[in-house]
């Protein structure tokens, strides 16, 4: 009812006014909801200000200003490559690749998943007709200028024959791209955008949005390590998996992820490395970890990964498997006791000293 201000559901009794419709919807916190009204109506939300000269208020204006304006290209380079998946001659290919990993067109759509042609300027052509705009797809990591002798410092494409998938903050806005090649030999595998003025990769998690959107009332999340894993996961109904975008689970990610759900649970690879993770995630979320809040960790045996094992052993089994997930306590003395001999008072003394920190 625009008269009245608010909307009612007689099916369900949803009920509220234009903000609380934004938080329920689109799964928002409250400034966040705040933000995304002001932003429909081109509004700047009035901050807190410590007494700033009008050349800083001018500045911090323009910066908003331009971050708009970034996340709304992103947004058209997103759509960009969801239509080359339908449209480029290379789609039979993509879409053949993304049969024989099990995944649909509807969990593909969900996730955005796009295909960035084998092309070095099907971006830059498409968004980056004049200097300036060109400029901010480099800025936003899109393009790379060539430094190429005799070349005339026309910028490239980044990303060139991959998988797109694209990263969205928890407002659902496109931030970034990981981009995976299609052909085993093919290297790197994995191509991630760079940190930009709109994509700080220790701060988001990909597959947090679609986790909020497929979920009203998430209870747990588990974080794996690749995009594939998520959206595999999610294509076999386990759809609260998010990835850490290639780094070790940071502080803030965990802080992030305690403020959605209570528990927690990292799906590593057993090896040595996948070990090495966990405890730097261990070590991370140590000073977070209160009453009620609990992380879990389960390893993978070798040469499997949360993307084979679902296919392999569906959704029931790998659900099992997160049930059975070793607590932190049970990892931290497993992790500590393993380096030292407690046979000997020696040995003793010195895992005292492990635990102390």
């Amino acid at each position: 009812s625009q008269d009245k201000q608010f909307y009612h559901c007689f099916g369900c009794q949803a009920n509220g006014n234009a903000l609380s419709f934004l938080m329920e919807y689109d799964r928002l916190d409250f400034v966040d909801a705040v933000e995304d009204l002001a932003s429909m109506h081109s509004l700047e939300v009035p901050k807190e200000q410590e007494n700033l000269s009008p050349a800083q208020l001018a500045k911090q204006q323009q910066q908003y200003r331009q971050k708009q304006d970034d996340y709304e290209l992103m947004g058209k380079v997103s759509q960009f490559f969801q239509q080359q998946l339908r449209v480029h001659p290379d789609k039979d290919l993509v879409i053949a690749y993304l049969k024989d990993r099990g995944l649909t067109g509807e969990i593909a759509k969900r996730f955005g998943i796009g295909y960035a042609p084998n092309e070095w300027h099907s971006v830059t052509d498409a968004y980056g007709k004049h200097a300036a705009a060109s400029q901010q797809l480099i800025d936003l990591g899109m393009a790379i200028h060539s430094e190429k002798e005799g070349s005339s410092g026309r910028p490239y494409d980044r990303f060139r024959g991959r998988l797109m998938f694209p990263i969205r903050d928890k407002r659902g806005r496109v931030i970034g791209f990981g981009g995976r090649v299609l052909k085993k030999d093919e290297k790197p595998k994995y191509l991630n955008s760079p940190e930009t003025r709109i994509y700080h990769k220790g701060l988001e998690l990909y597959g947090l949005h679609e986790a909020k959107q497929a979920s009203k009332s998430l209870t747990r999340l588990v974080v794996v390590e690749g995009y594939m894993d998520v959206v595999a996961l999610a294509q076999h109904g386990i759809d609260y998996a998010v990835a850490s975008l290639g780094t070790a689970t940071t502080t803030e990610q965990l802080q992030t992820l305690f403020r959605t759900v209570k528990e927690v649970i990292c799906c590593y690879d057993g090896d040595k490395a996948g070990r090495g993770a966990a405890w730097r995630a261990l070590d991370n979320a140590m000073p977070l970890i209160q009453d009620g809040l609990s992380l879990k960790f389960v390893f993978l045996p070798d040469g499997e990964d949360p993307d084979t094992l679902v296919r392999q052993k569906g959704q029931q089994a790998f659900e099992q498997i997160l049930d059975n997930a070793m607590p932190l306590s049970e990892f931290l003395f497993e992790h500590l006791l393993s380096q030292v001999d407690m046979n000997s008072m020696e040995g003793k003394s010195s895992l005292i000293e492990l635990f102390n920190p």
